[in-house]
C-alpha cells in the first residue's frame, strides 16, 4: 500500500484506538493523536500516570517521534475487535 493510502486511513480514524504493525515487525497500539504528511502520532493506550512522589510536575516529554507512514504494513481499528 502507498503512503497516501495509510495517511488517508489514519486521518479517517483520528481519535480512535488502533493497532499499527510496521515493516520491522513491531506493533504499536494507541489512539491516533495527529497525522502529518509523513508520520502518525499515537497516544499510548497503556499510559500510566505517576501522580505522587517528589520532584516537579508537568507534562513531560510527550509521546515520542511518531511512526513513519511509509513504514506501516497494516492498520486495524481496535474498537471493532471488542464486540
Amino acid at each position: 500500500m502507498s503512503v497516501g493510502h495509510y495517511q488517508g486511513l489514519c486521518q479517517r480514524h483520528m481519535g480512535r484506538a488502533v493497532e499499527i504493525r510496521t515493516r520491522d515487525g513491531r506493533t504499536h497500539r494507541g489512539i491516533i493523536h495527529r497525522v502529518t504528511d509523513n508520520r502518525v502520532y499515537l497516544q499510548p493506550l497503556d499510559r500510566t500516570r505517576n501522580l505522587g512522589g517528589f520532584g516537579y510536575g508537568g507534562w513531560g516529554w510527550g509521546w515520542g517521534a511518531g511512526i513513519a507512514l511509509g513504514f506501516i504494513t497494516s492498520l486495524a481499528v481496535l474498537s471493532l475487535f471488542f464486540w
